[in-house]
């Protein structure tokens, strides 16, 4: 900027020679610098205060909108940002195949205490006692006097006892948000469901993990924030409450000490009920046993976990196997003199019928001696094969953090009288689930299903496709072996009105647990049963152990008197469930009798 003189010499010459005085132009130009430098100072004020409201426009238009937003939001209540990883406590649902929900997320809130903060440590121990019988009062004095800042009280508590504690009115206890898991169905396909705990937690958050059965088998998928949806498992709750109240009614009955039960699809593998009594609550898991046999707790998952020998419900695979390898027809003639002695042991049958006996009636009459003979023409090396190619040589491969713990038990010498035993089901033990899916290849055509716990549809191509073990020929046989059971042999009370029943009965002394040897008045009774068996489309598993029947003047503990009753009650209420209709008996001069168009 050029500044303007205040006394410019040309100026100041040409006033004088005028007479005027110069000193008049100095202070011309003097006024005319200080107007220009107010009118630029009076610009720049003016435009610092346009930006300054401009600035407070903007920030009370920020500040309206911010009031607007949370205005039209639900209410919340104030969270504190704390450093570290976040905790993720979000857990998907699980539902059963008809999207009925088994487990799922329930808000509550952990209590716990700040012992510097509590105004009257007495009053708050003593209410607090008084709202959780299992605190003690003059425990909780003491630790509310001591130098802790801080104390847990409760992992989580219900929406009451929150309410009850609130009311006490002390400002040193204090509430901390949880997220636990919820079984609305409580005991009810508890084993499957197996339950959750908390992992890592801090005061604001804790997560949910899984700690058993199908829980802890897909804890990081039902953790994944990224999940879309719940875990759809494949049983059915209905027949799932149904099967578990039955089998119940059954154990008390016919005084067993534990039941067990599988109830498969025999196309899919898919497993529509599983039980296993004793059982537990989910809500409230027990602890497991520090000593002892862990069979003992209600923990234990007797249709998965426990292997044991199950007796003549493995004829049924001598015999599919030996019509398999053409060794056998079912008119053959079969020696049954009893007893049949090999390598100093003695092999008899529960009930002699006779020196000779044809294939079928071996099978039906469950003779002992009859199959061991059969088992001898197979040999150890096939047969051996041919139970591996059913998948009971090794776990299942069933969903449950459990399965890998119910590996079949067998000879680790195969020899010839191993083959003849193990061929009415001794001296090989396997757990119920691995029965259930041997017996679906017997009846489904002969092709080997895997068993499973999540919900498969074969529309969608979801079933993968099993190795055939045997062919439908033979399958198409065994199916008629198995009704000849319960129309004429050791089955006669698994027939259920409305629905044919075929099956294979199986008695077995319990094995001593010290000393070695067997029990001789404690059986595991099993009955495998199909429905409907002229089509089957179902396979069922039931197990009673130590049962009874307790009627007649002598206890009764064979399998046919104890297991298959119980087996026909639960297909008596599974089967309408299961959507099977029943088979209507026509009689003559009935409106069913005739049809019109």
């Amino acid at each position: 900027m050029t500044r303007t003189p205040l006394r410019p010499l040309a100026r100041i010459i040409e006033a004088r020679q005028k007479g005027e005085n110069p000193d008049a132009i100095e202070r011309e130009n003097l006024r005319l610098r200080h107007e220009a430098q107010r009118d630029r100072m009076r610009a720049r004020a003016e435009s610092r205060l346009l930006l300054v409201a401009l600035c407070f426009l903007l920030a009370f238009g920020a500040v309206g909108m911010r009031m607007g937003a949370l205005a039209t939001t639900e209410a919340e209540e104030p969270s504190v940002a704390v450093s570290g990883t976040a905790i993720l406590n979000t857990r998907a649902d699980i539902v059963d195949r008809q999207g009925r929900v088994l487990a799922t997320n329930f808000a509550t809130n952990a209590l716990y205490a700040h012992p510097h903060e509590i105004v009257d440590p007495a009053a708050a121990a003593a209410g607090l006692a008084e709202i959780f019988p299992d605190m003690n009062a003059a425990d909780l004095e003491r630790r509310f006097t001591s130098e802790s800042r801080f104390i847990w009280l409760r992992r989580y508590i219900s929406p009451e006892q929150e309410q009850m504690v609130h009311d006490l009115g002390e400002p040193g206890l204090l509430f901390g948000p949880r997220e636990m898991r919820l079984y609305p169905n409580g005991a009810v396909a508890s084993h499957i469901l197996g339950g959750a705990g908390f992992g890592q937690e801090a005061v604001n958050a804790a997560e949910v993990v899984g700690v058993a059965g199908v829980e802890a088998q897909f804890d990081d998928s039902l953790r994944d924030p990224a999940r879309d949806g719940p875990l759809a498992l494949s049983i059915d709750l209905t027949v799932q409450a149904a099967i578990e109240e039955v089998l119940a009614g059954g154990m008390a009955l016919m005084n067993a000490s534990a039941a067990s039960a599988v109830l498969m699809d025999i196309r899919t593998g898919e497993i529509v009920a599983m039980a296993s009594l004793p059982d537990f609550d989910p809500n409230a898991r027990p602890r497991p046993l520090t000593e002892g046999d862990q069979a003992d707790s209600p923990l234990f998952n007797r249709a998965v976990q426990g292997v044991y020998e199950l007796g003549s419900v493995f004829k049924t695979f001598t015999i599919a196997q030996a019509l398999e390898e053409g060794l056998v027809n079912l008119d053959d003639t079969i020696d049954t003199r009893s007893p049949m002695r090999m390598a100093g042991f003695a092999i008899t049958d529960f009930r002699h019928r006779g020196s000779e006996q044809s294939v079928a009636e071996v099978f039906t009459h469950s003779s002992n001696i009859g199959t061991a003979r059969i088992a001898r023409m197979i040999g150890n090396t096939q047969q051996q094969a041919f139970l591996g190619r059913l998948g009971l040589m090794e776990h299942t491969a069933l969903e449950l953090v459990e399965a890998p713990s119910g590996r079949p038990l067998y000879p680790a010498r195969w020899g010839e009288l191993s083959t003849m035993t193990i061929s009415y089901g001794h001296g090989i033990s396997t757990s119920p689930v691995h029965l259930a899916s041997a017996y679906a290849a017997m009846v489904n055509g002969g092709t080997v299903v895997t068993p499973t716990l999540l919900r498969r549809d074969p529309a969608q191509g979801m079933v993968p496709r099993g190795e055939r073990v045997i062919s439908e020929a033979v399958s198409a046989r065994m199916r008629e072996l198995l009704r000849s059971v319960v129309t004429e042999g050791t089955a006669s009370f698994g027939d259920v009105d409305g629905y044919l029943v075929g099956g294979k009965t199986g008695s077995a002394e319990m094995p001593r647990t010290l000393g070695g040897g067997y029990y001789e008045d404690r059986n595991i009774n099993t009955f495998a049963a199909v429905f409907p068996s002229d089509a089957p489309e179902y396979v069922l598993i039931t197990t009673l152990y130590e049962p009874a029947e307790l009627s007649g003047e002598e206890p009764r503990r064979t399998a046919g008197w104890t297991t298959v009753p119980v087996a026909a009650e639960l297909i008596r209420r599974a089967a309408p469930l299961l959507g099977l209709r029943p088979a209507v008996e026509q009689v003559a001069g009935s409106p069913l009798s005739s049809s019109s168009n």
